[in-house]
């Protein structure tokens, strides 16, 4: 794994959690236990502070940052889908972020909220617990139903299988 330390700022990292080699965790950041960190992530508190709770999935190509002196954070079972970016805000428990999604400065993601693919949270926008956000800008659009929480609920259990699986199942593979 590529953790760094910054400035004296040093990584805490949960028991059960997989970071990936490809993936870079830098400065004042703490990250749950049983969370999947994928390729290509960065999860950087270099002059900021990032958390993330627990059993959360952040995807390839996320990226996590904070603004000097401040925290971004990130609740427990959270997912994180590829290529989203969260910065200096807050997303809560159970939430998912879509991928290519952007959640901005000051921006609040509610328990169990959706964030929809591309979309765009901007500065100091709240997303209530429970709703549905899709466009640029996000716009709240729905409630998210039992349905919704049943299936990703699924997704992220694998997730969290992965990241429990990863550490032992990788293989260098020399040509």
């Amino acid at each position: 794994m590529t953790v760094y330390e910054f400035e004296g700022r040093i990584p805490k990292i949960g028991a059960g959690t997989y970071v990936s080699s490809k993936a870079s965790v830098i400065g004042n950041v703490t990250i749950g236990r049983e969370c999947y960190v994928a390729p290509g992530a960065v999860v950087k508190g270099d002059y900021g502070e990032v958390r993330v709770g627990n059993g959360c999935s952040i995807q390839d190509n996320v990226i996590i940052h904070a603004r000097p002196d401040e925290l971004t954070t990130i609740g427990n079972d959270v997912t994180l889908g590829h290529g989203c970016i969260v910065h200096n805000a807050t997303v809560k428990d159970d939430a998912v972020i879509g991928m290519g999604a952007i959640v901005s400065d000051y921006a609040t993601v509610g328990i169990w909220s959706l964030i929809g693919e591309g979309a765009v949270v901007r500065q100091h926008f709240e997303v209530p617990d429970g709703k549905i956000a899709v466009g640029v800008p996000a716009k709240v659009i729905a409630d998210v139903m039992n349905h919704h929480k049943e299936e990703l609920t699924k997704f992220k259990g694998i997730y969290r299988s992965l990241a429990a699986r990863y550490p032992t199942g990788l293989k260098e593979i020399s040509e």
